[in-house]
């Protein structure tokens, strides 16, 4: 991060100078004009290529500034989403470091209170340990959130399966996580998008599908990993465009999926559940790798 605000602040300060240049020579141009004008003599040669390097510098910040608003959307997305990452890592880091030390102490001082508080405080003292104790469970569930940690150490299908018991325990809903092939070797980037994807989709099915059965299905093809989430919830009308329409969980999707250069495909109508299809594409090296495997089946 501190590598991209460095070219950052490089890239503003040539800029700057560029800015400089170019009113330093139409100063120039100006004061030699006026000379020439005031000495009724001819136009000095110097201040015809004055004139042209001033044009020659406008026109080369034109096509820069061209270029640069043509690659802009791509590059913001990007860097948002790194940016989001970057944060969530340290929200994470803090929950666990700085708030959990502090809930853990607490809990001890409260169970070293309660073995020397009289009867008629047992209780009391023993709501507040619970109390603590289901806290520092729900700081620790929304550090995991924040940072699935054992993305890197457990894999993206153990990852998932971890996430869904742990999110979809203690409700009623039956969920089934389907996958027929191993998933080593993903890449670090596509297995937190596939994994941030079917999060957003679980959230978003709790808090409005009300749905009762929930399918993820992950494949390894031979043109990316396949990711497909169904549910037989209330469903909803999918918008075309879903950041300026509100639905930000899905623009966040798609935002992922377009920063590996992937496809998204969402199908819901109201009352006929949803379902969304992900792809996302192997690197080249891997995708070579991949397609004899295409030969032999």
């Amino acid at each position: 991060m501190y590598a991209s605000l460095k070219s950052l602040l490089v890239k503003s300060a040539s800029r700057s100078n560029a800015r400089r240049l170019v009113l330093v020579l139409c100063l120039c141009s100006l004061l030699l004009g006026l000379w020439a004008y005031a000495r009724s003599t001819p136009l000095p040669l110097m201040v015809l290529l004055i004139n042209v390097a001033t044009l020659v510098l406008v026109g080369l910040r034109q096509w820069n500034s061209r270029k640069s608003i043509k690659f802009q959307p791509q590059e913001l997305a990007d860097r948002l989403l790194q940016v989001q990452e970057n944060e969530r890592h340290r929200l994470s880091r803090e929950l666990h470091d700085d708030i959990g030390q502090l809930l853990t102490a607490a809990k001890l001082q409260s169970e070293w209170l309660k073995r020397r508080l009289p009867e008629d405080l047992q209780g009391q003292c023993t709501v507040l340990c619970n109390t603590l104790n289901e806290t520092l469970a729900k700081v620790r569930d929304v550090s995991a959130i924040l940072n699935p940690r054992q993305l890197a150490s457990l894999g993206l299908e153990a990852s998932l399966r971890a996430h869904l018991l742990k999110t979809l325990g203690n409700t009623s809903i039956h969920w089934s996580l389907e996958c027929q092939q191993r998933l080593t070797g993903i890449p670090e980037e596509m297995a937190v998008a596939a994994f941030r994807i079917t999060q957003e989709a679980v959230t978003n099915m709790l808090r409005h599908a009300q749905a009762q059965n929930l399918l993820v299905r992950l494949q390894r093809l031979p043109q990316g990993l396949s990711l497909f989430i169904s549910d037989d919830g209330q469903g909803f009308s999918p918008a075309s465009n879903p950041g300026l329409e509100g639905q930000r969980g899905m623009a966040g999707m798609s935002e992922r999926i377009d920063q590996l250069g992937g496809t998204l495909s969402v199908s819901s109508q109201p009352g006929k559940g949803t379902r969304i299809d992900a792809l996302f594409p192997w690197a080249p090296r891997a995708l070579e790798r991949a397609s004899p495997l295409k030969v032999l089946e």
